[in-house]
């Protein structure tokens, strides 16, 4: 079963806003720094799960960037994700407490040394050199990285 949703990575031109998740029960991403982001609701464009999801999360509105496209196959039992990877650096408002984790604004150089998926140091490194658009697969067995492809696209 296909499961879509979005990924999203604010920056203000010198850090990269981080969802440190400690604060949900039984969260897979539980103690990993990750983007802000989740499914895609019925009737949903990516662009306005990515919007809808930023608010939420962080109480900004922002103006989200396509910048890749992830397939993590059976990512959790029996779905397979796919995640739209969004860039932000237009936004406006003030953080609000958000409930799966703390925000934190992380400094670039800091931001892939924060425990996270061992895939998303790959593609949050390829934002930060802003990379052209990109198509991946990551492929994972019990949170072991197992194999990655990427095609990038100018």
């Amino acid at each position: 079963m296909p499961q879509l949703a979005t990924i999203c990575y604010i920056d203000n031109g010198k850090e990269l806003l981080m969802l440190h998740r400690n604060k949900k029960p039984n969260d897979v991403h539980a103690g990993k720094w990750i983007g802000v982001g989740g499914k895609l609701e019925r009737g949903e464009t990516p662009q306005e799960c990515a919007v809808r999801e930023i608010l939420e999360e962080t109480g900004l509105k922002a103006k989200p960037v396509l910048k890749g496209v992830i397939t993590f196959p059976e990512f959790t039992p029996d779905l397979d994700w796919y995640t739209y990877v969004f860039k932000v650096t237009e936004f406006e408002g003030d953080l609000i407490d958000c409930n799966e984790g703390t925000l934190e604004w992380v400094p670039y150089d800091e931001v892939l040394s924060k425990p996270t998926w061992e895939g998303d140091h790959t593609f949050v490194g390829w934002l930060l050199e802003d990379k052209p658009f990109f198509s991946a697969k990551f492929v994972y067995d019990g949170g072991k990285l197992l194999d990655t492809q990427v095609d990038f696209y100018e």
